[in-house]
């Protein structure tokens, strides 16, 4: 269930009294190039399949009808996909075990059903099944989502210790000693299959995910699902191996992501471990991180030693409990401004309550979340090829399209209404003087349920735009003919 409105400020907040507020925009801080926005597929498309309107929603910019709304298409254009490790089938005796007994939702069957042969086109593969996400998988890519990352939650059943996917009773790791070369050969098997028989060309394979929890003991973990603990040394083995075997199936320009740890502060403390020597570091081609360490963590950190090894670095996965999108657009500013990934991918964009953008419970799409408009303030302005460049303020981010020559920025209001200012005057060509500066609103607070609502009621003057922004709301700008 979503917060009530007094709480959000106690959600998303930062302790601080809000107040107006003027900030000077300055385009000669740029924190690389966007690639894009994304979600995993995994669980609901596991559980809905394929379904015309909802790849039109998620994966196109046009506005769509949907539950009874014209909803503004959040045009994502990016996709994980979820190889999964859960089957029912016996192997040398043996079936897959479940504690919590994982369900029509979070069971994803596996390609590789023993390990009998590692040739994909023996009988020890199954390519028929997971065909609901694979098909969702193809809606995105007819849509236009043009890049594509593969992950596993846990190695395939039979090659864990205990033949249950949910982890190690005693939380560490399940996967067998001799297994760690087929797990990574198993990923670099489905990659490959996929670019030969799908036309999937994965981006990046990510062989892990939240490696540094203690999936399967109970205690601590009390979530039904697929997972495995690593150590740093393992992980780095895992991403050895991969990248080995990526490039042993001529993959060679797919990339190994590492870590994808719960957040930046176990990510840090992974990277910068004895086991991340140059050779590991070498084959990893990019840092996934995930956000659940909120506005904790360590996100300057993380980037700084990321960065410094020359990577770049993906916000692979968020999620939060708040329909209202506030603590989101909140952490995501946080983000950008801090973390500086260039991508930001969300956990489930269906889930359960307030968690999703679109709620989905007990399998049933529920409702529209004001969370699903917010990040359409984010995901329909900020384009891939664009620049991440400083805002000036931690409430904001800016985004610049040097072809287009046009300035982006999104802001956002945790508590009372208050006025905002934007001075443009590092801009060689700060806006024409008297030009409309496009706005869009989305308010969580407003009696009347302002949802993406666009106006065009603000203009340049003096190098300067500026703009009342209502109680508990996000707004984006477009401002056009800006030049560096």
């Amino acid at each position: 269930m979503a917060a009530p409105l007094g709480a959000m400020a106690m959600a998303a907040g930062t302790g601080r009294a809000w107040a107006d507020f003027s900030t000077t925009v300055d385009p000669t801080v740029q924190w690389g190039t966007w690639e894009g926005w994304g979600t995993s597929l995994a669980w609901w498309a596991n559980k809905l399949g394929p379904r015309e309107d909802l790849a039109d929603v998620l994966f196109t910019r046009n506005t769509v009808p949907y539950l009874g709304q014209q909803l503004p298409g959040l045009g994502m254009n990016i996709v994980r996909y979820c190889a999964g490790a859960s089957g029912d089938y016996t192997v040398g005796g043996r079936q897959m075990q479940s504690t919590s007994g994982l369900d029509g939702l979070k069971k994803i069957e596996g390609f590789q059903r023993d390990w009998s042969s590692a040739d994909p086109d023996s009988s020890s593969f199954d390519w028929t099944v997971d065909a609901r996400q694979r098909a969702v998988l193809q809606q995105a890519k007819q849509r236009g989502v043009d890049t594509f990352e593969l992950f596993a939650n846990s190695p395939q059943w039979w090659m864990l210790k205990n033949d249950n996917p949910e982890g190690a009773a005693d939380g560490l790791c399940n996967l067998q000693d001799g297994n760690f070369d087929r797990h990574a050969a198993y990923l670099a098997t489905v990659a490959r299959y996929a670019r030969d028989h799908w036309g999937i060309d994965f981006a990046s394979v990510q062989p892990v995910n939240e490696p540094g929890l203690n999936w399967g003991y109970k205690p601590l973990m009390d979530t039904i699902q697929e997972g495995c603990f690593y150590t740093h040394a393992q992980q780095a083995e895992l991403i050895r191996l991969t990248r080995a075997q990526l490039d042993a199936r001529g993959l060679t320009g797919t990339l190994v992501a590492g870590l994808d740890e719960n957040g930046t502060a176990l990510a840090l403390n992974t990277w910068t471990s004895p086991s991340f020597d140059a050779a590991t570091k070498a084959a990893t081609g990019r840092v996934n991180v995930h956000g659940y360490d909120a506005l904790g963590g360590d996100r300057a950190g993380l980037y700084d030693a990321v960065s410094a090894d020359g990577k770049r670095i993906w916000l692979s996965e968020y999620g939060d409990e708040w329909g209202h999108g506030l603590a989101l657009a909140q952490n995501l500013n946080a983000d950008l401004r801090l973390l500086h990934p260039t991508a930001w991918v969300a956990w489930q964009i269906l889930d359960w309550r307030g968690h999703g953008a679109i709620n989905f419970d007990e399998g049933v799409i529920v409702e529209v979340n004001p969370k699903y408009y917010v990040l359409a303030q984010y995901m329909r302005h900020i384009r891939p090829g664009m620049r991440i460049i400083d805002a000036g303020h931690p409430d904001a981010v800016a985004a610049y399209d040097g072809v287009n020559h046009k300035l982006v920025i999104v802001a956002a209001n945790y508590q009372n209404a208050q006025w905002l200012t934007f001075d443009l005057s590092r801009f060689s060509g700060p806006g024409v003087e008297g030009a409309l500066v496009k706005r869009w609103v989305t308010g969580v607070g407003d009696g009347d349920g302002q949802r993406y609502r666009y106006y065009e009621d603000t203009l340049i003057q003096g190098g300067r735009f500026w703009s009342g922004c209502g109680a508990l709301s996000v707004q984006t700008f477009e401002v056009s003919d800006v030049y560096l």
